[in-house]
C-alpha cells in the first residue's frame, strides 16, 4: 500500500498524546462522496458519546472537499485520494497547511448490471472501454449490445484514481455519461443492463455485478495484501495539526476499539 502503516500507527499514538477534554462545539466536513458513509457513521456515534459537539456533513467530492479546507468552510475534508502538489501550493500560499490522516483502505470495483453475463475485465480491457475503443459488449465475451459508459465526474477522487490506476493518466471519452456520486452509479447501473460503472467498495449491493479484474476479486483481504490492482487509502484532511473538537474526532476515528469498527460496518477496509 501507498501510505505506511508505521506512517499510520505514529499518527494515532502522537494523537492519543495530544487529545485533550472534548469542549462544546461544532465540526463541519465536506468532501469525497466515497468518505461519506464512513464520516456520517462514526460521527454518529460519536455525537451519542458527546452530545455537547454537533457534526455537520455534506458530499460534493474530494477536490471540492480539498477546496474547502484550502478557503477555511470546513474544519475536516472528505478525500479518496491524496492531496495534490497544486493543492499543497494553493494551500500554502494561503497559510493553510494540510494535514492528511489515513482513516481507511477501499477499492474501486467495475459493476455492470445482473443480467450481464461478463463476470472479468482485464485493466487493458476497462482502458479500451472507457477510452471508447471497446463499444460493444460481444468483444468482451458479453451480448451484442452497445455498451453505456458510466464515469465520474473530475472533481471526484474515485475518478481520480481510476484516472491513474486504469486510465494511465488518459481521459476518460467524452461519450461516458458523468455521474456525481458512488450512490448515482449504482443507481444508473442497475437500471441499464448495457450499462458498467465503478465504485468504492462500501458502495457494492446486490442490485449491481461486480466483476473480478485480472481475475482478482476486490476484497478487505486483496485490498490490504495490495494484490488488487484499483486499491486506494481513504483521508482526512485537516489544516494543520487538529485541536480540541477535530483533534477528539480524529483521534476517536483512528481507535480500533470506535471509529475503526463502523469503518467495517460501513463495507470499508479498517486500517488493521
Amino acid at each position: 500500500m501507498e501510505i505506511k502503516k508505521y506512517t499510520i500507527m505514529s499518527l494515532i499514538c502522537a494523537l492519543c498524546l495530544m487529545a485533550g477534554t472534548v469542549r462544546a462545539g461544532n465540526i463541519e466536513i465536506k468532501g469525497s462522496t466515497t468518505v461519506l458513509p464512513i464520516a456520517q457513521k462514526v460521527a454518529e456515534a460519536y455525537m451519542k458519546q458527546n452530545p455537547d459537539v454537533k457534526i455537520s456533513i455534506s458530499g460534493g467530492g474530494s477536490g471540492n472537499g480539498i477546496k474547502a479546507i484550502i478557503d477555511g468552510s470546513t474544519d475536516i475534508a472528505d478525500s479518496s485520494r491524496f492531496i495534490k502538489d497544486k493543492e499543497v501550493k494553493m494551500a500554502v500560499e494561503k497559510g493553510v497547511y494540510p494535514v492528511p490522516f489515513a482513516v481507511a483502505y477501499d477499492c474501486i470495483i467495475p459493476v455492470i448490471h445482473p443480467s450481464n453475463p461478463v463476470n472479468n475485465l482485464t485493466l487493458e480491457q476497462l482502458k479500451a472501454i472507457y477510452k471508447g475503443e471497446v463499444k460493444n459488449w460481444k468483444d468482451i465475451g458479453g451480448k451484442d449490445k452497445k455498451i453505456v459508459v458510466i464515469s465520474r465526474d473530475t472533481s471526484s477522487g474515485t475518478y481520480e484514481v481510476w484516472e491513474e490506476k486504469v486510465m494511465k493518466k488518459e481521459r476518460v471519452f467524452p461519450g461516458a455519461l458523468l455521474q456525481a456520486s458512488n450512490g448515482a452509479i449504482v443507481q444508473a447501473v442497475s437500471k441499464n443492463e448495457n450499462a458498467i460503472g465503478y465504485i468504492g467498495l462500501g458502495y457494492l449491493n446486490d442490485t449491481v455485478k461486480a466483476t473480478t479484474v485480472n481475475s482478482i476479486k476486490g476484497t478487505s483481504e486483496t485490498t490490504l495484501d495490495g494484490t488488487y490492482p484499483i486499491s486506494r487509502a481513504l483521508y482526512m484532511f485537516t489544516n494543520g495539526w487538529p485541536k480540541l473538537d477535530t483533534l477528539n474526532f480524529i483521534n476517536f476515528v483512528l481507535n480500533p476499539e470506535k471509529g475503526q469498527k463502523y469503518v467495517e460496518e460501513t463495507g470499508f477496509v479498517p486500517l488493521y
